[in-house]
């Protein structure tokens, strides 16, 4: 059943870094709960209490605004593959975009993209397994070349305009701040 930690172990780690995707679950005190998949190398441990993830641009940038109101965030993991386990780490995390001082840095940990949109730093308070039995086994068929696609048919002229007319709020009308000035 249900195991608590206060760290990733390396166990855990090799586990997160053997799945395809992850899920995000972010919520503010009012409004929706949301929960987004994300796949497309775009997650990094960086210590056993600290993960940076990358967002690119897409329909929604529900987790920029939820975490302006409130500072809280879920990753997990499923083992679709082999081992059934559900990995939770449960903490809070700066949002940093293209403005901010540390996103080229973090952002270089990761394969070039026109669409990167936010980096997220977690800070992990919290780290749950439980046993994922009830998850089915699927097979790994491979990445999807679509978004890369849409972004660099876009460019950056193109990204920034859609930010501008699709990802300036939530869908419960909070500001996710992704063109505000740059707080560095």
């Amino acid at each position: 059943m249900a195991k608590q930690f206060d760290d990733l172990s390396d166990v855990l780690i090799r586990f997160i870094e053997a799945q395809h995707m992850f899920f995000v679950g972010s919520a503010a005190a009012e409004g929706r709960v949301n929960i987004s998949p994300k796949g497309m190398d775009s997650l990094r441990v960086l210590g056993p209490n600290r993960i940076v993830w990358r967002n690119l641009t897409g329909s929604g940038n529900e987790t920029a605004g939820h975490l302006a109101q409130i500072n809280r965030m879920t990753l997990m993991w499923c083992g679709f593959e082999a081992k059934p386990m559900i990995l939770r780490c449960y903490g809070s995390a700066r949002t940093l975009h293209q403005r901010d001082a540390e996103f080229d840095a973090l952002n270089a940990l990761f394969p070039a993209s026109q669409g990167a949109r936010q980096i997220y730093d977690v800070a992990v308070d919290l780290v749950q397994t439980s046993c994922g039995y009830a998850v089915p086994f699927m097979d790994y068929a491979g990445e999807r070349d679509v978004l890369g696609t849409w972004a660099e048919d876009r460019g950056p002229d193109g990204i920034r305009e859609y930010w501008e007319t699709r990802n300036q709020a939530t869908i419960d009308g909070a500001p996710t701040h992704i063109l505000a000035q740059s707080s560095n």
